[in-house]
Formats: C-alpha cells, sequence, structure tokens
C-alpha cells in the first residue's frame, strides 16, 4: 500500500530532491514534448531547470550508496546533469534549437528516467512510498521499465532512420 509517511519521515534534503525530481518528472512532458515553442515552453523550460538544478545539487547531500568519500554513482550523474543543463540553456540562448532540444530531452530520459528507477529498489525510501514496505516488487518493476524503454529508444531510432 502505497503512503507517503517514509518521505515525510525523511531528512529534510531527501525530502528536497524528491520534490525537485517529482516537479521535473511532471513538468517535463509539457515543456520538453509540445510542438508549440512559445512563452509558456519558455516559461516552463527555466521552472523545469530550477527544479533540475534543485534536484541534482540536493543530491550531494544525500550519501546512501558512497563509495569515494560521501559521493557515489549518483553524484557523478548530477555533476552531468548540471553540465548538460548549462551547455542546454547556453544552446537555446544561442538558437542552437536542435542541440538544445536534444540535451534537454535526453536529460529528461536519462537524468530523471534512467535515475528515477533506480528509486525504486528496496531499501530506497520511494519504493516504500510506492509499495509501501521493501518488497522484490521493486525489481521486477525495473526489470519491466527497464525493458520498455529498451524497446522505446529502438522504436524511436527505427522512427527517426525511416524519415
Amino acid at each position: 500500500m502505497a503512503t507517503l509517511a517514509p518521505l515525510l519521515d525523511a531528512a529534510p534534503v531527501v525530502q528536497l530532491h524528491a520534490a525537485g525530481a517529482l516537479l521535473s518528472l511532471a513538468l517535463g512532458p509539457l515543456v520538453l514534448f509540445r510542438r508549440s515553442r512559445d512563452r509558456w515552453h519558455r516559461i516552463g523550460g527555466y521552472v523545469w531547470i530550477a527544479a533540475m538544478v534543485m534536484t541534482a545539487l540536493s543530491s550531494f547531500g544525500i550519501h546512501g550508496f558512497a563509495m569515494v568519500g560521501p559521493f557515489g554513482p549518483i553524484h557523478l550523474l548530477s555533476g552531468f546533469t548540471l553540465v548538460m543543463l548549462a551547455l542546454g540553456l547556453r544552446a537555446a540562448i544561442q538558437r542552437r534549437i536542435e542541440a538544445h532540444r536534444r540535451m534537454m530531452q535526453g536529460l529528461y530520459l536519462w537524468s530523471l528516467g534512467v535515475a528515477g528507477l533506480f528509486t525504486l529498489l528496496p531499501g530506497r525510501v520511494m519504493h516504500r512510498v510506492v509499495f509501501g514496505s521493501d518488497t522484490p516488487l521493486g525489481f521486477a518493476l525495473l526489470t519491466v521499465l527497464a525493458l520498455l524503454i529498451g524497446v522505446g529508444l529502438r522504436w524511436r531510432g527505427r522512427l527517426r532512420n525511416a524519415v
């Protein structure tokens, strides 16, 4: 049974991280995948970037899988995310729209999608939020979602090559 209790009981930095990630996840399709590139896209894009920055920066205060000092693999992704956000914003300012689109959509997929899947592993706060307790269901869901992403990427590549 899903419950917010594990998240509400978590450290403030974890709550901040989850809030930024959930806002980025929800706002992403509205900003990154709609056809119209108007004022709403620009405003929503700035909010999305701010939420992504909040998510990436707050991750440096979370040390659940520390490998080198207090840092783990997720911190490499956070650093990469911050760099790509800056490069993506710069591409938009320079009117290199295709590069901007690729960078921002790629960040959505990899920084939120793939990293987000790992939050569903047993022992993680979001696993307990979604499933209510530590169950192997997280591994099963992770496997199914990873397969769906793989199929989607392959299908997207075929569509792109066909055009």
